[in-house]
């Protein structure tokens, strides 16, 4: 079985090196590919750390958006956020294909003090293809998958 960390600071990088997880010129990314691909994660956080989640998130086919209900927790409301598209890929040759949208929050370091709850609307002008199985995550635990259709007409 393979074993992968995500956030490997300090501990998680002596924990992954006493694995024999990490050779010379090891990264992050590497770290976290091998993570998502794994049959066992360690995810590393610190104590009182949180992450963004989604109560919900639908496409909103008369303004060509995507809907996004964000849960969060901070010092204060006005997190603001933005999505950062990944590659395409092609499902088994079909015309749908899949993309992962990484969901960023402006203040991702908030301290955790209060819950809120923000409904935040994304333009799909940049989506890079379509039709498409839309997999929202924020860092690192929460997905959310929604389907964007072809766009009719030319």
């Amino acid at each position: 079985m393979k074993t992968g960390f995500i956030g490997p600071g300090r501990m998680g990088t002596a924990m992954a090196a006493r694995l024999g997880l990490v050779g010379r010129g090891g990264h992050c990314a590497r770290w976290t590919t091998t993570a998502l691909g794994s049959g066992l994660v360690a995810l590393m956080l610190p104590h009182g750390a949180h992450a963004d989640d989604f109560s919900n998130a639908y496409y909103d086919s008369r303004a060509d958006q995507l809907v996004v209900s964000m849960i969060y927790s901070g010092t204060n409301p006005k997190h603001s956020f933005t999505l950062r598209w990944g590659q395409c890929q092609d499902v088994n040759g079909s015309n749908l294909h899949e993309v992962a949208v990484q969901v960023l929050d402006s203040q991702w370091q908030d301290e955790a003090l209060r819950p809120y709850k923000k409904t935040v609307r994304f333009s799909l002008a940049g989506i890079p293809c379509r039709p498409a199985k839309v997999t929202l995550r924020t860092a690192p635990r929460f997905t959310y998958t929604v389907r964007v259709p072809a766009l009719n007409g030319p």
